[in-house]
């Protein structure tokens, strides 16, 4: 849901190769660093990260294609053409570090590959298909929720991501009460009609309405079901690459970034306490945290 309290930030797009406009976010000064959300997200969903690191960075935050202020995917969606959207964001701004989470965090790491300009990627909590144990009932989950989108039950697509969550990660019951009795509510497929009708009667501005994101977010898993078999790809990433995990995660995060520590050829790898798969968002999240070790790593070597 939108939050009234963000911090003042300007707007603007570039074109990515395709021709689809990507607009994004900025706020701060200093080196630039690319921020980009994950699935069922957008770049509203990361302004208090964005502010903790506006006092040494200037932070870019993309709707990524898809989504509010951002073009459709487009008929030849795949992850090439999100390589090409942050190419057009890096070419545009200079930028030369990224943060990506979940999808984004994959995104990143890709792109990472095609675009020199990009020094330094940091990524919390990506998912590649790598074998890992937990792999198959995550597939299973995607596929439930994929099928639930395209019946136009959002509400029980919700519901559905809702208590697969709870259930796989542990660290969903481990939250602050009022976002785990949230957690729980949002398992209801009624309740959930009822959060959606909310949202979008208070969404405002540049924000975008839930059910649009998770809409848009099944198309992209099937981006994210490709990656079976590319693990040795990443052998050509080139930047120096910081692998975040929160403390206790499933071996569904915690195996893709065994397996990527493995291949990269400059990783170094934190575990953050206390910390869940949302850490790095506005709501239910704790972006100061994360903040700390973006400003160590990409500030450091500057």
């Amino acid at each position: 849901m939108s939050d009234t309290k963000k911090p003042t930030y300007a707007k603007s797009a570039v074109t990515s190769k395709d021709g689809t406009s990507i607009g994004f976010r900025q706020l701060g000064h200093g080196p630039g660093v690319v921020i980009l959300h994950g699935g069922a997200l957008a770049s509203q969903h990361y302004m208090k990260l964005s502010a903790a690191l506006a006092d040494e960075f200037t932070v870019y935050v993309p709707d990524r294609r898809g989504r509010g202020m951002s073009g459709p995917y487009g008929p030849h969606y795949g992850i090439e053409r999100e390589d090409e959207d942050l190419d057009a964001i890096i070419a545009a701004t200079g930028a030369q570090f990224v943060f990506g989470v979940a999808d984004g965090g994959l995104f990143a790491l890709h792109a990472s590959m095609a675009i020199p300009a990009i020094r330094k990627v940091a990524v919390f909590e990506p998912v590649l298909f790598v074998g890992q144990p937990g792999l198959g009932e995550f597939k299973e989950i995607i596929s439930r929720g994929q099928r639930l989108v395209s019946s136009g039950d959002i509400g029980a697509a919700m519901a559905s991501l809702a208590k697969d969550a709870y259930d796989s990660d542990p660290r969903a019951q481990a939250v602050s009460a009022p976002y785990r009795l949230l957690s729980q509510m949002m398992t209801q497929p009624v309740i959930n009609r009822i959060l959606l009708w909310a949202d979008a009667r208070r969404v405002t501005g540049d924000d975008v309405a839930l059910r649009d994101l998770i809409v848009a977010w099944k198309q992209e898993l099937d981006v994210v079901k490709a990656t079976e078999g590319t693990l040795d790809e990443y052998t050509n990433v080139t930047a120096e690459v910081l692998l975040l995990c929160g403390a206790g995660a499933p071996t569904l995060f915690t195996g893709t970034l065994d397996a990527l520590q493995k291949v990269l050829p400059h990783a170094t790898r934190v575990e953050i306490a206390g910390v869940s798969h949302g850490g790095p968002q506005d709501q239910g999240g704790n972006p100061a945290i994360i903040a700390d070790q973006l400003r160590r790593f990409f500030g450091s070597g500057t």
